[in-house]
């Protein structure tokens, strides 16, 4: 089974954290470690936002604000690269945007080969265009990899009807259609990716990704967060 795996760049750091925290780097490599084991086949997106937030760039221009966040994927991309081979697993990066010793232009004969010796895909750079998010950028690379699910990594256990944070009342929704979520005003992922995944047939799997064993009970179908569906 392929599946692409959205990682914020606040994974990497911590809440409110700055560049690389060792733990948190040891506890990702960790979960994604025991689902590549298990066969799946995982490729990665991962944000920025451990290195730029969008209010230090609010004074530059939106598309240059937005190429230096694409220029911070590609940063966390090649860490993440060291720290899997370090790991002993195997990592390829790909994106459109630089040409790095480590990185390789998107190419669907080498997503292939990488994928058959059972190698991490991490997708950097977004789409390569401004004005796109991450959000948009792991459905376009799932659909890349022939990935027909995306799980979204977030600290929350799945899609709920209000901020669980503000309102003890919030109600968790195990299963929706993007339709449903659209309608609600539910912001599992922007309205471009929305429209994507139920172009494409992709369902999205939001879970917490912080709860140990969680991307794998998840990869498994096991009964954990929640599950957006095209329509």
């Amino acid at each position: 089974m392929r599946v692409l795996v959205k990682l914020s760049g606040e994974a990497l750091s911590g809440e409110g954290g700055r560049g690389f925290d060792p733990e948190r780097v040891n506890y990702i490599v960790t979960e994604i470690k025991s689902v590549v084991e298990e066969g799946f086949k995982i490729g990665i997106v991962v944000g920025a936002g451990n290195l730029f937030r969008g209010v230090e760039l609010k004074n530059l221009t939106m598309a240059r604000a937005d190429q230096i966040g694409l220029l911070g994927t590609v940063m966390n991309s090649v860490y993440l690269k060291d720290i899997f081979e370090r790991s002993g697993l195997k990592a390829r990066i790909y994106s459109q945007i630089v040409n790095l010793p480590d990185v390789e232009r998107v190419n669907y004969d080498s997503i292939e080969s990488a994928l058959r010796e059972n190698s991490i895909l991490i997708f950097a750079g977004g789409t390569s265009n401004p004005f796109f998010t991450t959000d948009t950028a792991a459905v376009l690379r799932a659909q890349e990899m022939k990935a027909k699910l995306v799980v979204k990594a977030t600290k929350v256990d799945g899609v709920y009807d209000k901020d669980p944070k503000k309102f003890p009342d919030a109600k968790k929704i195990p299963h929706l259609t993007f339709s449903e979520a659209m309608k609600m005003g539910l912001k599992v992922m922007d309205a471009e990716a929305f429209a994507l995944c139920k172009k494409l047939g992709i369902t999205v799997k939001v879970i917490n990704f912080f709860e140990p064993g969680t991307l794998l009970k998840a990869l498994k179908g096991e009964d954990v967060g929640s599950t957006v569906v095209p329509d």
